[in-house]
Order: structure tokens, then sequence, then C-alpha cells
């Protein structure tokens, strides 16, 4: 059953934060190297990027798991 589907921005406009030391640590530029693979994905309404990143530093936290943010591209984005 189809739910629904949508466009990312580019892999370069990503944001990763990830816990290192008990620190959750923001850096640019995508996730993804060759032997990474996506396990699962969250969808979030955020009013601008620093809540978004907000909640990706919640989950990397919960999960210990890196967390790569990207905004879904809107219509009229290029």
């Amino acid at each position: 059953m189809w739910v629904f589907g949508g466009r990312l921005h580019p892999p370069g406009t990503a944001t990763v934060a990830r816990v290192r030391d008990g620190t959750v640590l923001t850096t640019d530029g995508p996730f993804a190297e060759g032997k990474e693979h996506i396990g699962g994905f969250s969808v979030i309404k955020a009013p601008d990027l620093d809540a978004a990143l907000e909640w990706g530093r919640k989950l990397a936290r919960a999960t210990t798991l890196p967390i790569e943010v990207r905004p879904f591209r809107e219509d009229g984005d290029h």
C-alpha cells in the first residue's frame, strides 16, 4: 500500500548528528559511505533547520547511530 512520496534535497545539503564520547556532534555533508545503508527514517515537521537538527540530536542520543538531517523539497525548490 502506497503511503506518501517526496523528494529530498541533494546529499550535499545534509547535516549529520552523531554521538561521540557522550557528546552529540553535527557535521556538514552526507552520512552514507560505501558500507553504510539506510536502516529507517523519520519524518518530522520543524519550523527551521535548527529545530530539525535538535530532533536529529535527540534521535542520535536515543539510537546511538548517526542521523542524517535533510529537508524535503517543496514545490518550486530546485
